[in-house]
């Protein structure tokens, strides 16, 4: 493929804030990058960090990359040094990459005052570098490290790095807007006399980060003005506001574009996304173009009225082009369309139910005025549409009482013991079950859990995953109305419950006891 995609996600991208990838969590995620497609994978600097060092040792025995191919990074030769001679440029060597991606000064102002040594020694330390490499066997890539402010300032200089770094042999050179501080129109003025000075030799990349939010616009400027490759990161994820969002990027490419940039499928970009969010323990962004869970979701009841007629109509693609799904929110804006919509994607057929369709909206507000929200909690709104539909939902058991304790020992204690009570009637027999938990909802939910295995084991393949707090009237202060969301897993799919109550704990036993009806009912398991 001629386009190149070339994702740094497993070292540009670990560069975020929170983020710090093992080599095994590294060896996990670029997988997922050749599934997705993409052509070239950066795995770190060997030689200037031990687990990157680490990572291509084991990468060229573990890792059978179908699409991909690995580029190791790292810098052009020290100021006065021989590349041969250089040891991080011999590390590069020995970590077996068939791409090597060089960092080289394109600004005058960081040669002169990072690199303290003049433009001549600069321009020298990129041809030697670039010429040992190649005569090595390498591809050599050179990312041109604050190139577009350095062309700003002295565009002559600049211009002289890259022309360098062709004529030594470099295959690509990468414009990099290192500070993320371009606009559109300055990147396409100047690629444009980049790719004007090169006469079309050798290919131009944009390596863009964001912190003026024009990471994406940016990159397809400096495309359309005539790159042929982009340097980005999975889910943005980069130091400060974050690198260009490759799948943002692909995306853009080969559904508004019409151009195939990815050697895998672009359906697959949801599942890749959430799949290495998991990884990074960086939650997904629930409002992230094309594969954020809101990426599709619609709320006014006048959006679904239309939807209902064409989907088209309310989105710029098709969700599932990008492995993703249009999404009905539930609010006190539904109307009879919203929740037909809603209803039919969790399988339950409301068309010309029109009593059914208005007793259910007029619930739905109701609930919601009293301050439940069913947007994140589509459980509990299914459990509400199986209670109006079938005129009950399942029964598993009957609480007849709960308690939580919490104790602290002695006036200086420094450990709070939390136990809570439960008592059920579940497979017609009286369940008390006590459990002790790190605070009082935790151990409610151990003490659930217990009563409820007894009759239904399923029950310990439940987790409680997520826990969300809102405190709904602020000014009532400790008298005020809270809200709990919760999301609880069975290892193959999670689901989302919420309670309304007085207190924290009043709104989490109703979250928790809507979850274990939910589960259960999913599990196939039938009332004893």
């Amino acid at each position: 493929m001629n386009f190149h995609v070339y994702d740094t996600t497993l070292r540009d991208g670990a560069q975020q804030e929170g983020i710090n990838l093992s080599v095994a969590d590294k060896l996990a995620i670029a997988p997922l990058l050749d599934e997705l497609g993409v052509g070239f994978i950066e795995g770190g600097w060997p030689g200037a960090v031990p687990k990157d060092t680490d990572f291509f040792s084991r990468a060229a025995r573990e890792l059978n990359l179908k699409n991909a191919v690995l580029a190791a990074f790292g810098a052009t030769r020290k100021v006065g040094t021989r590349a041969s001679e250089d040891k991080q440029v011999l590390a590069l060597l020995n970590s077996q990459a068939p791409v090597v991606t060089l960092v080289a000064k394109s600004d005058i102002r960081h040669v002169e005052r990072a690199l303290k040594t003049d433009g001549a020694e600069n321009l020298a330390m990129i041809e030697d570098t670039v010429k040992f490499l190649t005569s090595e066997g390498r591809r050599v890539f050179i990312d041109a490290e604050h190139f577009f402010d350095g062309f700003r300032y002295d565009p002559e200089y600049s211009r002289s790095a890259v022309l360098t770094a062709f004529e030594a042999g470099a295959e690509v050179v990468c414009l990099c807007d290192t500070n993320g501080g371009m606009l559109p129109q300055w990147v396409t003025d100047i690629v444009g006399d980049i790719r004007e000075a090169t006469g079309g030799n050798g290919i131009l990349g944009m390596h863009a980060h964001n912190d003026s939010g024009c990471a994406v616009a940016n990159t397809l400027a400096a495309i359309d003005a005539g790159c042929e490759h982009f340097q980005g990161t999975v889910n943005g994820y980069g130091e400060r506001t974050g690198n260009v969002d490759l799948v943002t990027t692909v995306a853009n490419l080969e559904l508004k574009y019409g151009r195939k940039v990815l050697a895998g499928n672009l359906n697959d970009a949801t599942i890749i996304s959430h799949a290495i969010s998991e990884l990074t323990n960086i939650s997904p962004f629930a409002r992230q173009p094309y594969v954020g869970a809101s990426a599709f979701a619609h709320k006014a009841g006048l959006h679904a009225s239309a939807i209902k007629v064409d989907a088209d109509l309310y989105q710029h693609t098709d969700p599932t082009l990008v492995g993703n799904d249009m999404r009905m929110l539930v609010s006190d804006m539904a109307g009879r369309a919203s929740i037909e919509l809603k209803g039919k994607e969790l399988g339950f057929d409301l068309e010309g139910k029109a009593d059914v369709l208005t007793a259910i909206t007029t619930r739905i507000k109701e609930a919601e005025a009293q301050g439940y929200t069913y947007e994140a909690a589509d459980a509990s709104f299914e459990l509400v549409l199986m209670e109006e539909v079938m005129g009950e939902r399942p029964e598993y058991f009957q609480v007849e009482s709960w308690r939580a304790i919490v104790e602290r020992v002695g006036r200086r204690g420094t450990e709070a013991l939390a136990e809570a009570t439960v008592k059920l009637v579940c497979g017609g027999e009286r369940q008390i079950t006590t459990a002790e938990g790190n605070g009082p909802v935790n151990a409610l939910d151990q003490a659930l859990r217990q009563a409820l295995e007894r009759v239904y084991p399923e029950i310990a393949k439940f987790e409680l995953i997520d826990f969300k707090v809102r405190i709904l009237d602020q000014e009532q202060g400790t008298d005020a109305i809270t809200r709990v969301l919760i999301e609880s897993t069975d290892g193959k799919s999670s689901w989302s419950t919420v309670g309304v109550g007085p207190n924290i704990l009043e709104a989490s036993w109703e979250a928790l006891t809507d979850s274990a009806i939910y589960g259960l009912v999913h599990a196939g398991v039938k009332p004893v």
